[in-house]
Parts: structure tokens; C-alpha cells; sequence
């Protein structure tokens, strides 16, 4: 009996070299796979940092695109100017010129804000003067000094107005 002794003792080593050489090839698997994971996650990143640039540059394109047409007309209103031609037909370009820019303005989400006979709105509005008015309401825009563009999230400037207050 003492010779089985031993192989009783053999039977816990093995099942237990086992046990690791299994815990040591999952270990090995789920490393291979965390691995993995952090590669194609670098990947991802990778690959959005390369379709936003594509994408700014498109977006800068379309802009500057929309624009050429406005710079073209400022170029012929320029040379009609130089040649002497009829100033109030050379003003008249120049009007068309800037409602045209205006319109790129508005296309591109920044409408034109250049509204009298509205209450005053510090979102919208800066006021830099007051008037003494008595036909309107305290608080209404009665002049428009510089209009501003876009609303909202998506104002790039508000507009500078002037607000009436009651006369004294």
C-alpha cells in the first residue's frame, strides 16, 4: 500500500498543473483580446481624427465656394468704379453685392437681425444708445446701428441698436 500512496499525492499536482495551465491559457486569451481591443480602438480614433479633417476641409470648401460669387461681383462693381461709370448704377451694384452676401450669410445659418419696432432682447440685441421717443413703447429698438447674424446657439454677433425711452 505504500507504493500508492504517492500516486495519490501525484493526482492533486496534476489536477492542479492543469487547473493553471487552463487559468494561464485564458489569461493568455483575454490578453490577446484586451490587446486586440486596444488596437482597434486606436484604430477608431485614428481613422475619426482623419474623416473629421476630411470633413472640416469639405465644410471650408463649401464656404469659401458659396463666397466666390460675392467676391466676383465686388471685382466688377471695383472696375465699373474705376472706369467712371454712372455713380448711382456703381451703387446700385455695391447694394446688390452686399444683399447677396446677406443671402450667403443666411444659407449658411446666420439670417441678417436688423429689426426695428421690436422689445429690446439682450440675446439679440446690444444696446449702445437711447432715444427719447414718445410714439413707441420704453424698450423698443428704434434704429438699428449695425445688424447682427444668426440667432440663438448660432449668433456670430449681436445686432447694435438703438432703444427708445420715454421722454422726460
Amino acid at each position: 500500500m505504500s507504493e500508492n500512496v504517492p500516486d495519490a499525492h501525484k493526482e492533486p499536482r496534476e489536477e492542479a498543473a492543469a487547473a493553471s495551465a487552463e487559468t494561464d491559457a485564458k489569461l493568455a486569451e483575454l490578453e490577446d483580446r484586451w490587446l486586440r481591443a486596444v488596437a482597434d480602438l486606436d484604430n477608431l480614433r485614428k481613422r475619426i481624427s482623419r474623416d473629421n479633417e476630411r470633413l472640416r476641409a469639405e465644410e471650408r470648401a463649401r464656404v469659401a465656394a458659396a463666397w466666390l460669387p460675392v467676391l466676383d461681383h465686388l471685382e466688377l462693381a471695383l472696375s465699373h468704379a474705376s472706369r467712371g461709370d454712372d455713380p448711382k448704377a456703381v451703387l446700385d451694384g455695391v447694394r446688390a453685392v452686399r444683399d447677396q452676401a446677406v443671402a450667403v450669410l443666411s444659407s449658411l445659418g446666420y439670417p441678417r437681425d436688423d429689426e426695428t419696432g421690436v422689445i429690446f432682447d439682450p440675446a439679440r440685441h446690444e444696446a449702445v444708445a437711447t432715444v427719447e421717443r414718445d410714439d413707441v413703447e420704453p424698450g423698443t429698438v428704434v434704429e438699428v446701428l449695425r445688424p447682427g447674424y444668426g440667432e440663438g446657439e448660432r449668433q456670430l454677433r449681436p445686432a447694435r441698436v438703438a432703444v427708445g425711452k420715454k421722454a422726460e
